[in-house]
């Protein structure tokens, strides 16, 4: 009688043992969700770089935005023709989403098929999107260039971006190459948490507004660890932004890393809080630059900007603020410019310049610059025949430590 009581017991505690792991396993399983794949050559994609697959693109992601839990849309290996795709949310019923991209992604080049202003890859509305993968999206610009007229007009039609980031949240982009957009290869707008890093940006230092990154009303925004090299600027941030760090980056061609162009539109929110940091120019015609339409239609303000630990090599011009920007023929107004900029920090910038003039900071004459600090520059003329210079016109310069080329008088 004990021993079957025994018995018993050891039964019962085998089946209490076997019914907890069961509801842990369960709830671990609740926990992480499901895993779904959704191929892309699982939607009838040829695949062949000459047919248009666009049709099992947006097919794809259908099936991924509306599954349930971890889901990874694949793109494997392969050349794919695609005109636009709008890869938009909300999907509210994943759990994360990632965009596994191998391929080689080629854009059609008949511009009709396109928006005005619009991306290519759009991706829109999302929570937490990640794509990587080491695939390239190859916007095929050399056909579009020569029908960007924006460098002389200022009502001309916007080609599309490569790749567009709408109303994103929590967004990573890793290890993704964008080569020859017909405009700017990677653009944000009104994005919140985004980070991007080991990408590859290339096309040819004449092709025309080629930004590698622009950023406008984005906040939290985090780039580093990339290569740019482009025929504009490399990175260029625009008006909203706030809380912005660029770090080792390494450009050129292209026109450096700016901010701006501001001012250009009414009602403009300000720039508030960029940190670049630890980046290398080569061989670009600008390096750090902060650039503002005169006579502007609104009032706003760019501040708390910090560039640090930034070295030239053969910079046309290394150190620059322009507060009278006009990329066209001619600007109708000479009315100042109504951006106010204020607590600008220029911080151990080395390197050479390929222009007498190593740093040019030229404010507005309404809205004087404030707190622009320079500390530790460096900068010697590239022929080393003579000596570089500075200007400066209505600003409140600042000077800490070495000042190569000397402070303006």
């Amino acid at each position: 009688m004990f021993r079957g009581n025994i018995t018993r017991l050891l039964s019962y505690l085998i089946f209490a043992n076997t019914l907890a792991n069961g509801i842990s396993k369960s709830a671990s399983s609740s926990q992480l969700g499901s895993q779904i794949t959704v191929n892309v050559r699982s939607f009838g994609v040829r695949a062949d770089g000459r047919t248009d697959d666009s049709q099992a693109f947006n097919a794809a992601w259908e099936k991924a935005c509306n599954s349930v839990g971890n889901v990874t849309m694949l793109i494997p290996k392969g050349t794919y023709l695609v005109g636009p795709l709008k890869f938009r949310g909300p999907c509210q019923k994943v759990s994360s989403l990632t965009v596994l991209m191998k391929g080689y992604l080629k854009a059609t080049t008949d511009l009709s098929e396109y928006e005005h202003g619009s991306g290519w890859i759009e991706f829109a509305w999302i929570e937490g999107l990640t794509l990587r993968g080491g695939g390239v999206f190859d916007g095929q610009g050399a056909k579009a260039w020569p029908s960007n007229n924006c460098p002389t007009s200022s009502k001309c039609d916007l080609l599309p971006t490569n790749l567009k980031f709408v109303g994103m949240n929590r967004t990573t982009i890793h290890r993704i190459t964008s080569l020859n957009s017909k405009f700017f290869h990677i653009a944000l707008v009104h994005c919140r948490d985004f980070k991007g890093n080991r990408l590859k940006i290339s096309a040819p230092s004449d092709s025309p507004n080629t930004d590698g990154i622009h950023l406008e009303r984005s906040s939290n925004v985090r780039i580093y660890k990339s290569d740019i090299g482009t025929g504009d600027d490399c990175i260029s941030v625009g008006p909203g932004n706030s809380q912005i760090t660029i770090t080792s980056i390494n450009c050129g061609p292209g026109h450096g890393i700016s901010v701006g162009s501001l001012g250009k539109y009414p009602n403009e929110q300000d720039v508030n809080g960029l940190v670049v940091r630890n980046c290398t120019m080569v061989g670009t015609s600008n390096g750090i630059r902060i650039k503002t339409w005169a006579d502007s239609p609104g009032r706003s303000a760019a501040t708390n900007i910090s560039f640090e630990n930034i070295l030239m090599k053969h910079v046309r011009n290394p150190i620059i603020i322009n507060q009278a920007y006009c990329p066209f023929e001619s600007c109708s107004s000479e009315a100042p410019s109504g951006v106010r900029l204020s607590d600008i920090y220029f911080k151990n910038i080395r390197g050479t310049s390929l222009s007498e003039v190593a740093v040019s900071l030229f404010c507005s004459k309404g809205f004087p610059c404030k707190n622009v600090f320079l500390q530790n520059v460096l900068l010697n003329l590239a022929t080393g025949a003579r000596r570089p210079i500075s200007t400066c016109e209505n600003v409140e310069a600042r000077y800490i430590g070495t000042q190569m080329p000397p402070p303006c008088p």
